[in-house]
């Protein structure tokens, strides 16, 4: 949760994404009605009146009150912050807005839009300001032979559609387990998903503007604004090697799960890039360039999305030449069922599921442990869809006695690569945490 000091920075929340009426931007952006936002949730100056009702007075010198600032009287309640059309999920920051999924909520085999975690690095576009019949792309860049723009209708008509189940994963999920705190969103398991992606390939389109000999990389960039609201400034502008973006399973997407992509993820167009940092797959794409360097845009230098190319000890400062950008992401698994705190009968089965996923390559086995990893047990595993959706898994435990228990999930990649049962190596960034997966159960 936010507290005061970090409300009081808030500019811009969800009403100003959305409009002043959540119910009504929700049927706007979602097609239907959901619950409301709670009162801790993202007042904007329209919610004046609200706001005044709620803390049962008229707020005195409101025309001083910061933009996106919730009263402390409301800061302090424990009802938790919602977005419209992200039911359950747990939202960590709101400047930029940033949400997360219980495992347990990420049961679904197809990754629902309501189930997709939301993160951002800057303010989305505007849902008023978004038209899709207006909505261009650039493809543009030192190693692009025949610079084009096309719409949207132009590229739904001009290139093959493809829909493939890609998983991604922002590239910090599982920060908060790290020690010391690495600074950002303090993500558990939860920023992953694994919807269907329908779109035109990045390479029919990248082909079509002509790719030069000396292009070495693609980068994008997107429709949304920086939190400083300086024009001049981009909130991300990342990308991925060439080779990355000629993969079959590279797309730029224009639908998810058979819909509109919702807006906090997207629409209406975005790239897709599986298996890598999330960071990768441009939201609100507005151009892509064929480079013929390492994509330099915003979030591609310093630090940023970057690991440490040699282990370092904990609170190491490290400079930046000794940092490397994260590509593939690492095997990771999770359990999604049952949900961590369950009671469970002494010597009665329990079935657990979940799934599991490895950047570019696929998952070999998964196992599980009750005995904090000291046994394990092979899980039934099964075959990804496509390149690069994550896999499902299931097996069956029970426990010997009346106690407290611990289901541990461990997968392993194809290339033999584990998940360590602890927090793997510190990194300045809270990056590529895939240590084991694991929830409580009470034997009774």
């Amino acid at each position: 949760m936010m507290n005061e000091s970090e409300a009081n920075r808030n500019e811009r929340g969800i009403h100003e994404l959305y409009g002043a009426d959540p119910e009504s931007a929700d049927e706007k952006i979602w097609g239907r009605r959901t619950d409301p936002l709670t009162r801790r949730g993202f007042f904007g100056r329209a919610g004046l009146t609200a706001m005044s009702a709620a803390v049962g007075a008229e707020i005195v010198f409101w025309e001083t009150m910061p933009g996106g600032l919730i009263p402390a009287a409301l800061a302090q309640t424990n009802e938790p912050f919602s977005i419209p059309g992200k039911d359950g999920l747990t939202v960590l920051n709101d400047r930029p807005i940033n949400a997360e999924t219980p495992a347990h909520l990420l049961d679904d085999n197809i990754t629902p839009a309501e189930r997709l975690f939301v993160r951002n690095n800057g303010h989305p576009p505007a849902v008023d300001s978004i038209d899709p019949e207006k909505w261009t792309l650039e493809i543009a860049g030192e190693a692009c032979e025949k610079p084009t723009t096309f719409t949207l209708k132009e590229l739904k008509e001009k290139f093959p559609h493809h829909t493939y189940q890609l998983q991604i994963e922002c590239g910090g999920n599982g920060r908060s387990e790290f020690n010391p705190p690495a600074s950002g969103n303090q993500w558990t398991v939860g920023a992953v998903g694994c919807p269907q992606w329908t779109g035109v390939r990045l390479r029919d389109v990248l082909e079509s503007c002509g790719i030069a000999k000396n292009a070495v990389y693609v980068g994008y960039r997107g429709a949304d604004t920086h939190l400083s609201g300086d024009p001049t400034k981009e909130a991300i502008s990342r990308g991925v090697p060439i080779e990355k973006a000629l993969e079959d399973e590279s797309l730029i997407a224009f639908a998810m799960n058979g819909a509109d992509i919702p807006l906090l993820n997207g629409h209406p167009l975005r790239m897709v890039t599986g298996g890598w940092p999330a960071s990768t797959s441009g939201k609100w794409v507005r151009r892509i360039e064929i480079r013929d360097r390492v994509h330099d845009g915003e979030k591609m230098t310093g630090s940023s999305y970057r690991v440490p190319k040699h282990p370092v000890a904990p609170g190491t400062k490290v400079p930046d030449e000794d940092m490397a950008i994260i590509e593939s992401m690492p095997v990771k698994s999770i359990v999604t069922f049952p949900k961590s705190g369950v009671s469970q009968e002494v010597g009665k089965a329990l079935a657990c599921r979940g799934h599991a996923w490895a950047g570019d390559l696929s998952v070999s086995e998964v196992h599980v442990s009750i005995d904090f990893g000291a046994t394990w047990k092979k899980a039934e595993l099964s075959k990804p869809v496509n390149r690069l959706a994550w896999q499902h898994w299931n097996a069956e435990v029970s426990f010997p006695q009346v106690g407290y228990y611990e289901i541990w999930a461990r997968a392993v990649d194809s290339e033999g690569r584990s998940q360590p049962m602890i927090v793997p190596g510190w990194n300045p960034k809270g990056y590529l945490n895939n240590a084991c997966h694991r929830i409580a159960v009470q034997a009774v």
